[in-house]
């Protein structure tokens, strides 16, 4: 590639992506609100030519309950913390808008600049205990025949809770997936189970937004003849908080100096974040991505800095 690149990933998964249901009335409004907050994010994307990759959980694809009860495969993981399992919360669900989104996902497929990702099937989490390949192969079959039915071909991969499980990519790779969302190199953006998750990794990365611990994270890739290519994320686009409101200068700053960094050696910066995560202080949110947006369109007329999707890249590699 003679030029850098920005990759934005949006993982897609409303309430199905909840880590703690017990306390799932804290997130209602925010969830709900993604139902206007997406459809904003992709006329802000179309506005500053971007490319985005919405890697998606396959259940949102239904319309309804009954729908989504006839597409469950028969293998499901059995995961030792039952709390989870969307399998088991099945008789216990809010209200549809916050579990389904297949006009949302009708919206972005009709945007031929956008990819449709894969979230998975379920949001299946693959370093938990007690699950395996076999019912992970099971879930991603079923996440694949929903897309089907939109005539849509999934390409890219973003595991839940950013969970690469490095023994499933030969499943994917089967399954013609050609890129997952890799994490981070440092040691705190490590991917591990939720028992290994410490206040100290999240403390060093909640540090990292603000302040530059773990470098760049910015990366070339080369074409590869085999395997899927790791587009790993470079940041996450933490949501504005009132209570760090006079720490947003450097957040944004980290963002965009590690962009330009990308722009100037010819690398790849992966900025990726929630719908849900602009649920709330949605004007903030919005304000804070036009700002990353307005200097991706200097870097694009400075250096030639490109807006893809994550199956796009692997397009531009094979053929470069």
């Amino acid at each position: 590639m003679n030029h850098g690149h920005l990759i934005l990933s949006l993982d897609f998964e409303l309430y199905w992506g909840v880590h703690d249901k017990k306390n799932i009335s804290s997130y209602l409004d925010t969830i709900s609100n993604v139902h206007s907050v997406l459809p904003q994010t992709i006329d802000i994307f179309d506005s500053y030519d971007i490319c985005g990759t919405f890697a998606t959980v396959g259940f949102l694809f239904y319309s309804d309950l009954n729908e989504l009860l006839a597409a469950l495969p028969n293998e499901k993981p059995a995961y030792l913390d039952k709390t989870l399992s969307p399998y088991e919360k099945l008789s216990q669900l809010p209200e549809d808008r916050l579990l389904f989104a297949s006009d949302l996902i009708q919206k972005i497929n009709r945007s031929k600049r956008h990819e449709l990702g894969s979230h998975t099937f379920s949001h299946y989490y693959c370093l938990e205990e007690g699950q395996d390949k076999s019912a992970f192969k099971a879930d991603m079959e079923a996440a694949i025949n929903c897309a089907k039915k939109e005539n849509i071909q999934l390409k890219s991969i973003v595991f839940p809770r950013n969970q690469v499980n490095a023994n499933y990519l030969e499943v994917l790779e089967e399954m013609d997936f050609n890129s997952y969302r890799g994490n981070e190199n440092s040691w705190f953006y490590s991917p591990q189970k939720g028992s290994d998750e410490s206040l100290f990794k999240r403390g060093l990365r909640l540090l990292d937004s603000y302040f530059n611990i773990s470098g760049h994270n910015t990366y070339s890739v080369e074409k590869q003849n085999i395997g899927l290519y790791n587009f790993p994320s470079s940041r996450f686009l933490r949501p504005y908080s009132s209570s760090l409101r006079w720490f947003e200068p450097l957040r944004l700053q980290r963002i965009l100096k590690s962009m330009e960094y990308a722009a100037k050696n010819n690398e790849v910066f992966h900025l990726w974040w929630h719908p849900h995560n602009f649920g709330s202080n949605v004007e903030m949110n919005f304000l804070f991505l036009k700002q990353i947006l307005e200097h991706y369109t200097l870097l694009n007329a400075k250096y030639g800095f490109k807006s893809v999707s994550m199956s796009g890249l692997v397009d531009k590699l094979n053929n470069s």
